[in-house]
């Protein structure tokens, strides 16, 4: 008996353990559905995000009205923050809250607005406190416009963009006011990218003229440095060097007023002066674009040492190997950190064989024909390896170490060693008839000019700096020069 009483109370026990495991496993798992990401069809209201689009109209109104642009800077800043949070509801609640319910704007941004068969169009009524002035400022028209517009593109609905960004475009050419300068820029930038997106980039560039012009005759610099930038990247989109060149020199330069535009504005300047065998200048501008570059576009950066690593190769330097090493860089740099590898040894099957490895990454980068370009560097870099090996070595010899595979290698060895000589690349001579290269003794480097020309570089490079750090201090307005002026 005492033994049955044992086995019933085991059991029991076994039974609520098991009961409590199917609680907690049910319970578990509604709490992960219930901090599953929201919907951006969600018919609720975020009331905090909602508040914050309202301070940020506040404060367009107050820039707008006072002639404060810093505030337009501040206004945009803050939409960046908000960016993903937009959700319909919230959109369609800003939009009755600072445009109307009977405004024709707000009509038509409602119908760019994607719908949901669950969802139907939220209408939430202000209370008669929070009802906005009836005296709208432009400002704040466009903004509607720039906000409903990014929050298209991100959802991916860029024939709605497309749509929406032209249509502002339209009541952005009558306005012609200073603190509207900012968000025209941002509007520019983002019609811009609804088409590039859609595949129609080729579509607006007759319209990006236009309305560089436009900037242009009102002296609108942000929208300058924003439509220069648009322009370019829409040539090189299409692989328009030349043309993108000729509007390069010949666009109005305005002084820098975004970091961000300028940064873009070097890189692709760098690409255009690397296709046209320009490396230096290519160079000088690369690694500006990623020293002046925020820390946190990682992106950007990426791009832009992936196009310097390719100039220092083809100008017959070697990269450090910290820039492959750097955080968050290692696996987008390691086919070039390979290609740079092939050109320090001074291996043409090595480059080759780099070049089928990651020919998929070489062409999405848009960079196949320039590692075409580095053949005679890496040709250079073994002679040079060479002649530093070896006081005398055959033509021959020399084929076999370059693995040339043409029909006469020795021939073609031949031409190669003549042409580095000429260039100064080594320092040797050719003994035609015995068929030798016969190299000089290596001299002392510091007898020469290099260090001189090396150290020269780095001051100027110092300066440089220096004047453009001066040339971008901001100082605050001298208030007490007014208000003498004003007594």
């Amino acid at each position: 008996m005492e033994f049955l009483a044992f086995i019933s109370v085991f059991y029991l026990a076994m039974v609520v353990v098991l009961i409590s495991q199917v609680f907690f496993k049910t319970n578990r798992t509604v709490k992960i559905e219930d901090q599953s990401a929201p919907s951006v069809y969600d018919c609720s209201v975020d009331p905090s995000v909602l508040q914050d689009l309202k301070e940020i109209a506040s404060l367009i109104e107050s820039g707008a009205n006072t002639s404060e642009v810093r505030k337009i800077y501040k206004a945009m800043r803050l939409t960046m923050k908000l960016r993903r949070k937009l959700k319909v509801s919230i959109l369609s609640a800003f939009l009755n809250y600072a445009l109307g319910p009977v405004s024709e704007v707000h009509a038509q941004l409602s119908s760019y607005l994607p719908q949901d068969k669950y969802d139907t169009q939220v209408d939430v009524e202000m209370p008669a406190t929070e009802a906005h002035s009836k005296h709208l400022v432009p400002e704040l028209e466009i903004y509607c416009y720039l906000l409903v517009l990014i929050f298209l593109i991100d959802q991916k609905k860029y024939n709605e963009a497309k749509a929406c960004s032209s249509k502002s475009i339209v009541s952005l050419k009558n306005m012609n006011n200073r603190t509207a300068d900012v968000l025209a820029s941002k509007l520019y930038f983002y019609y811009s990218l609804s088409y590039e997106f859609a595949g129609d980039f080729a579509e607006i560039r007759g319209n990006l003229l236009a309305l560089y012009q436009i900037a242009t005759v009102r002296h609108n610099k942000l929208s300058q440095e924003t439509l220069i930038n648009l322009l370019l990247r829409n040539y090189l989109h299409y692989n328009l060097y030349d043309q993108a060149e000729k509007f390069r020199s010949k666009a109005h330069c305005v002084d820098a007023l975004s970091n961000q535009q300028l940064c873009r504005y070097l890189l692709y300047q760098g690409k255009i002066k690397t296709i046209q065998l320009d490396y230096t200048d290519a160079k000088d501008s690369l690694l500006q674009a990623v020293q002046k570059s925020p820390v946190t576009a990682v992106g950007f950066q990426i791009q832009c040492n992936k196009w310097a690593i390719i100039v220092q190769l083809l100008l017959g330097e070697i990269p450090e190997r910290t820039v492959f090493t750097q955080k968050r860089m290692e696996k987008s740099l390691r086919p070039y950190f390979e290609l740079t590898n092939a050109v320090r040894v001074g291996d043409l099957e090595l480059l080759r064989t780099v070049a089928v490895k990651f020919s998929s990454t070489f062409s999405q980068d848009r960079t196949s024909n320039l590692i075409v370009r580095l053949r005679h560097n890496v040709i250079r870099t073994g002679l040079r390896n060479i002649s530093t090996a070896y006081s005398r070595i055959s033509l021959a010899d020399i084929a076999k170490k370059l693995n040339l595979d043409s029909e006469h290698p020795v021939d073609d060895a031949e031409n190669l060693v003549a042409k580095a000589i000429r260039d100064g690349a080594i320092d040797a001579t050719i003994d035609h008839a015995n068929r030798w290269l016969v190299s000089k003794a290596t001299g002392d480097v510091y007898s020469t000019n290099e260090p001189q020309i090396a150290f020269n570089s780095r001051i100027a490079f110092c300066l440089n700096m220096h004047n453009e750090a001066v040339h971008a201090l901001r100082f605050p307005q001298n208030l007490s020069n007014k208000q003498s002026v004003a007594t």
